[in-house]
């Protein structure tokens, strides 16, 4: 059987460059930028012309990440949906495949939905409590 190591030198060169230039402009960076005289006012963040008060950015709650990812969970759903829907006509013309394309789905969406029942019941829609 012959190796396949040979396919994947373009791959070790492409790596090899990138880490090269990466570091190489970092380097080169370091050593030619110019180092001015740093002052309280420079390093301050600019906020459209007003002097910044308060803390840069404001603490969320948990919750809201936790709302957050439980709507790309149901969104990942309708994205397995779709492409199921589009076949699934042509697919019950197998008859091997029709009961099977339909009970994967119906488990599916019974799964997601006593989850979206848990999710209810404990209240992790709600991100302002």
């Amino acid at each position: 059987m012959e190796s396949q190591l040979p396919q994947y030198i373009a791959v070790l060169m492409l790596f090899v460059l990138a880490v090269a230039a990466t570091g190489g402009m970092i380097l080169l960076s370091t050593l030619l930028g110019k180092r001015g005289a740093s002052s309280k006012i420079k390093d301050t963040a600019y906020e459209c012309g007003m002097i910044p008060i308060g803390p840069g950015g404001t603490r969320m709650s948990v919750k809201f990440y936790l709302v957050a990812m439980l709507f790309i969970l149901f969104d990942i759903e309708v994205v397995f949906m779709y492409p199921w829907a589009a076949i699934y006509k042509e697919m019950l013309q197998h008859e091997a495949t029709r009961n099977l394309i339909l009970g994967s789905m119906v488990s599916f969406l019974g799964i997601l939905f006593v989850g979206y029942i848990y999710a209810v019941k404990k209240r992790a829609f709600d991100w302002k409590s």
